[in-house]
C-alpha cells in the first residue's frame, strides 16, 4: 500500500490538520493518479463538520481533483502513465442498476454510488478524498482532462461544472432560452458562464450590487440586487428557468415568484437547514420544483470537453495546504473569488 501525505479532520470540531493515508495496491483496472490540485467544495466543510450527518474520522475531504496518472494496473486500456487526468465526486457504482447502464451512475441504487470521500468501498474501507497527494481509482472513474484546461483552473469543474451543466442540458437551455441565476459564488459562477456559452440570456440575482460588473463579465446581460425588495415586484413571473446556487437558507416563496407560469425553479444549493415553502407558491403560476446532483460519467467528461472548447473554467484562487483552514473561514464569509484551489505539491510527499 503507499502512504499518501494529506490533510484532514479528526472531529467536527477540529481544524484540519496533517496526516497520512493509505492507498491500495493497485488492482488490474486501477490507476494511481498523482494529485496536483484539488477544490475546495461547500460539500467538504459539511462533511468534515458533520454537518450533513455524522462524518467518518479521520474524515480528508475533497472531490475534485486534477492530476497526472502516476501508475496503471496490468489490465487499464484507457489511461496511460503521464496522462492528465481528473477525478470527480464518485469513485465506483454498482454498474449493475438500470441509472449506471444509463451512465448516470450518480443515481446509483445502491447509496448513489461510492463517493470520493465518506463512502465504504468494495474493500470495506472508508474512502478518503482529494485534500492528498495520491488516490487510486479504478480506470472508468478517471476522466481525460482535455489539453485546453489549466489543471488548477478546471478542478472546480468536477462538482459545481457538472452539476450545473446537467441541469442546463436537461432543461434544453440553448438560443433564445431566459435564465435567472440566484447567487454569484463558486457554482453560480461557472452556471451564468456555461449558459451564456449555450446561448441563453442570463439574470443573475445577487444580495448586494457588489458582484454587478464580476457578473457581467462573467457572460450575464442583467444583474439584480435582491436586497432591494422591489427587484421582487420589478421581475415577478420573468423566468422560465430560475437556479438556485446559494448554500444558504432562502426564502423560497420570494424566489418562487420569479418563475414564470409552468416555469421551473431548480434548486443546487444545498443548506444543512430544511428548505420551506407554502403550496401556493407553487399552485399560483403552475410552477414545478426540483433539484440537481452532479451528473454521470459520461456527462462529466462532456462537460469538460465542452468547457475545453469554449474556453470556459472557474475563476480560483490558488492555496498552499497549510492555508485550508484559513481557506475554508474565508468561504463562509463568502471572501472568495470565486473558488479557492489546493496546490497539492505544497503537501509533503510520502
Amino acid at each position: 500500500m503507499l502512504d499518501a501525505q494529506a490533510y484532514g479532520a479528526v472531529s467536527p470540531t477540529a481544524p484540519l490538520t496533517t496526516m497520512t493515508v493509505k492507498r491500495r495496491d493497485l488492482k488490474p483496472h486501477d490507476v494511481l493518479v498523482e494529485i496536483r490540485y484539488t477544490g475546495i467544495c461547500h460539500s467538504d466543510i459539511h462533511y468534515t463538520r458533520s454537518e450533513w450527518g455524522p462524518a467518518s474520522y479521520p474524515a480528508v475531504p475533497g472531490h475534485e481533483i486534477t492530476g497526472v496518472v502516476a501508475e496503471i494496473g496490468s489490465a487499464v486500456t484507457r489511461h496511460a502513465v503521464g496522462d492528465r487526468v481528473a477525478v470527480g465526486c464518485l469513485v465506483d457504482s454498482c454498474r449493475e442498476c438500470a441509472y449506471c447502464r444509463a451512465g448516470e451512475e450518480n443515481h446509483c441504487v445502491k447509496d448513489g454510488g461510492t463517493l470520493t470521500f465518506g463512502s465504504v468501498d468494495a474493500d470495506g474501507e472508508v474512502t478518503q478524498g482529494g485534500y492528498s497527494t495520491h488516490i487510486v481509482v479504478t480506470e472508468d472513474f478517471v476522466l481525460r482532462l482535455p489539453d485546453g484546461l489549466d489543471l488548477a483552473a478546471s478542478a472546480p469543474l468536477l462538482c459545481s461544472g457538472v452539476t450545473a451543466y446537467s441541469v442546463l442540458r436537461r432543461q434544453d437551455v440553448g438560443q433564445n432560452s431566459r435564465i435567472g441565476v440566484v447567487g454569484l459564488g463558486g457554482l453560480g459562477h461557472v452556471t451564468v458562464k456555461l449558459a451564456h456559452a449555450m446561448g441563453a440570456e442570463v439574470t443573475v440575482l445577487s444580495h448586494s450590487p457588489a458582484k454587478r460588473e464580476d457578473a457581467l463579465a462573467l457572460g450575464a446581460d442583467h444583474y439584480h440586487a435582491t436586497s432591494d425588495p422591489a427587484v421582487f415586484e420589478q421581475l415577478a413571473g420573468s423566468f422560465p428557468l430560475l437556479i438556485i446556487t446559494a448554500s444558504a437558507p432562502l426564502d423560497l416563496d420570494a424566489y418562487l415568484g420569479l418563475v414564470a407560469t409552468h416555469g421551473t425553479l431548480v434548486n443546487l444549493g444545498a443548506p444543512a437547514q430544511p428548505l420551506q415553502m407554502y403550496a401556493f407558491s407553487l399552485l399560483k403560476r403552475d410552477v414545478s420544483i426540483g433539484a440537481s446532483l452532479i451528473g454521470g460519467l459520461r456527462q462529466t467528461q462532456e462537460m469538460l470537453d465542452f468547457c475545453a472548447e469554449r474556453g470556459i473554467a472557474s475563476e480560483v484562487e490558488i492555496v498552499a495546504a497549510e492555508r485550508i483552514n484559513e481557506a475554508y473561514e474565508r468561504m463562509l464569509a463568502s471572501d472568495v473569488r470565486y473558488r479557492f484551489v489546493i496546490d497539492a505539491t505544497t503537501m509533503v510527499r510520502p
